[in-house]
């Protein structure tokens, strides 16, 4: 009886594994290019509707329209007001401020990276061109102005937002949107 040489078991269990990790690599990669933004607002909205235990259609339907808007007011602040964060302040990356590793790479995206959705505000794109430009001091500081005051603008309506849905919801529900990270 011949023995196999170490080698060629070792290749032949690596071969096993590929032939049988390709079919689940396969099924995993099937929905990378396809995200439809439409189709995960609907989950999270279900998801929303689900931990917040909301049973008839007439409750849901007076909350969902104020849920929607604390969802967007936060994607302002988080994407539109150039920060990474989805909280108030956004704040850059984690960290706080600091170089933005977007440019690096040519993703001219004001530090939102890798995010779909969501536009950064002029604001942020004029405030990084004068950044990119070695703009004067000056200028940089009348933008970075700019900036700051469309954040509070943005942070302002989110406030808002989030009041409104606080005044629908029971303090269970309220306590279930904080845990979430819906509410602050």
């Amino acid at each position: 009886m011949k023995t196999f040489n170490p080698l060629s078991v070792v290749a032949i269990a690596a071969f096993v594994m590929f032939v049988s990790a390709s079919p689940v690599a396969a099924q995993q990669g099937q929905g990378r290019g396809n995200f439809d933004p439409a189709e995960f607002r609907q989950r999270m909205m279900d998801n929303y509707r689900e931990r917040l235990e909301i049973k008839g259609d007439d409750e849901w339907k007076a909350i969902q329209p104020l849920i929607e808007k604390v969802t967007e007011a936060r994607r302002e602040v988080g994407f539109g007001g150039g920060g990474f964060g989805f909280g108030r302040g956004g704040g850059g990356r984690r960290g706080g401020g600091g170089n933005n590793d977007a440019q690096a790479d040519g993703n001219n995206q004001g530090g939102r990276r890798g995010f779909p959705g969501g536009e950064p505000s002029p604001e942020a794109e004029e405030l990084q061109k004068a950044i990119d430009s070695n703009a004067s001091k000056d200028e940089l500081k009348a933008k970075l102005t700019k900036f700051r005051e469309a954040r509070k603008d943005k942070e302002a309506k989110l406030a808002k937002a989030e009041e409104d849905l606080k005044k629908v919801l029971s303090v269970k529900q309220e306590a279930a949107a904080v845990l979430m990270g819906l509410l602050q």
